[in-house]
């Protein structure tokens, strides 16, 4: 039976921190849009050189991500956090002394990709699956956005530092906001609801998780094997692929240069690519909503084939200044940037249970894959063709098969059954699954 609370419970002081972390942690992420050209017209590298650096950066972030969760099951929350900020703020300050590529792969690539892959959506989903139980959808939402207000934070000010002192004062302002993040993780976080004698937000003892004990790296290794063994890892990994290419490989990494292609100022660019975040955070939350509603696989579906269409339209739309379309097209694309990660999030903890946020990090891992690939390819269609075009078309295409591989959920497996929730709560709509 659970026992009265009063007052705020200390789930939400967590909350509160994880998203100040996550706001700190993404400003890297808003970085390489705005210095591709700066450090091209400094050094001389190709763009697809550069890309490259964002594609290990990427897929790093990706790889990490699955280790991370269970790093953090063993080690606790804030350690792998702290950690991970460190990593970010030394790999952002040494691009300051770099004079070779292979420098900026070393920076931007391996020592930010690993930090910001322990700070990824894994971090999220550990952080709501000890604290949560009631609300968890919303809260996964409500944080996921805290990428996106990070990016609606640093985007436009990195965007004026570049212009008017350079590239390094930029990557320096993004290496204090890292560490200045820290205290706050080590100090404020806490790694489980026992530490301060309490149970997870609407949960019971019962519902608390024992400490994983043995090699984080082998139980993540593990929990690989077992969930590639089902369907619906493989469907949730694809569409999440395509996900992570359409959004931080491409439009991330390139709106920038390719709203710069059609002569319109890298600062406005930045501050289009902001207001994606203005409406990201509108949409990411109003998606952990429904996620707490509403069958996961038919968002996801949703959201792809929405996100499709845009990127269809989007070649047409670029010029000088922003017009009433292209603002559409923020609106619309914005409000479904990471709107498929509460799902995402939701589905993995119903398909693989205690694993679940083990099994988003792999999955998570397949989103920056994609988007590695994206960066990369896109780069390589810019400097082949002279512009982007090509690019955006296939990344329609692929949304909107993305959206099929989530409606293929439904036939996961022949035994998935629909159960009632596991809060006992009946709601029209939601639907859960468990495999028998």
């Amino acid at each position: 039976m659970r026992s009265p609370r009063v007052g705020i419970h200390p789930a939400w002081f967590v909350a509160a921190v994880a998203f100040v972390a996550l706001v700190g942690a993404a400003g890297f992420r808003a970085t390489p849009g705005v210095m591709l050209h700066p450090l091209h017209a400094e050094f001389g590298w190709p763009l697809a050189v550069i890309s490259a650096a964002v594609s290990v950066n990427l897929l790093l972030y990706g790889l990490t991500a699955p280790f991370a969760a269970a790093l953090m099951d063993r080690f606790g929350i804030r350690r792998v956090a702290a950690v991970a900020l460190l990593l970010v703020a030394s790999g952002s300050g040494l691009t300051v002394f770099m004079t070779e590529s292979w420098q900026l792969l070393l920076c931007w690539g391996v020592l930010v990709g690993l930090g910001t892959g322990s700070m990824a959506l894994s971090f999220v989903a550990t952080v709501t699956g000890r604290w949560f139980v009631r609300r968890r959808g919303l809260v996964t939402g409500v944080l996921t956005a805290g990428g996106a207000a990070g990016q609606l934070i640093f985007l436009p000010i990195l965007a004026v530092l570049v212009r008017d002192s350079g590239w390094r004062t930029a990557s320096l302002t993004v290496t204090v906001a890292a560490l200045l993040v820290v205290p706050l993780i080590w100090f404020f976080l806490r790694d489980h609801p026992r530490d301060l004698g309490t149970t997870a937000y609407g949960g019971s003892v019962e519902d608390q998780d024992q400490k994983p004990r043995g090699n984080a790296a082998v139980r993540a290794v593990r929990a690989l094997g077992a969930a590639s063994r089902t369907r619906a890892f493989w469907l949730l990994a694809g569409g999440f692929a395509i996900c992570g290419a359409t959004t931080n490989g491409l439009v991330g990494t390139h709106f920038i240069p390719a709203a710069h292609d059609h002569g319109m100022a890298e600062t406005a660019a930045a501050g289009l690519l902001a207001l994606i975040g203005v409406f990201d955070i509108v949409g990411t939350i109003a998606s952990g909503w429904l996620t707490d509603r509403f069958d996961g696989r038919i968002l996801l579906g949703a959201y792809y084939a929405l996100r499709g269409l845009s990127l269809l339209v989007l070649p047409t739309l670029f010029a000088a200044d922003s017009g009433p379309s292209m603002l559409v097209f923020i609106l619309f694309y914005g409000l479904d940037w990471v709107a498929t990660v509460p799902p995402t999030v939701a589905l993995c903890r119903t398909y693989f249970g205690g694993d679940g946020a083990v099994v988003f990090g792999w999955v998570f891992a397949a989103h920056q894959v994609g988007a590695a690939i994206a960066a990369t390819a896109a780069g390589l269609v810019r400097d082949r063709l002279g512009e982007y075009d090509l690019a955006w078309y296939v990344a329609g295409v692929l949304a909107l098969g993305a959206a099929v591989l989530s409606l293929l959920l439904f036939r996961a497996r022949r035994h998935d059954r629909v159960t009632p929730p596991a809060d006992g709560l009946a709601r029209p709509g939601r639907w859960s699954l468990r495999t028998t």
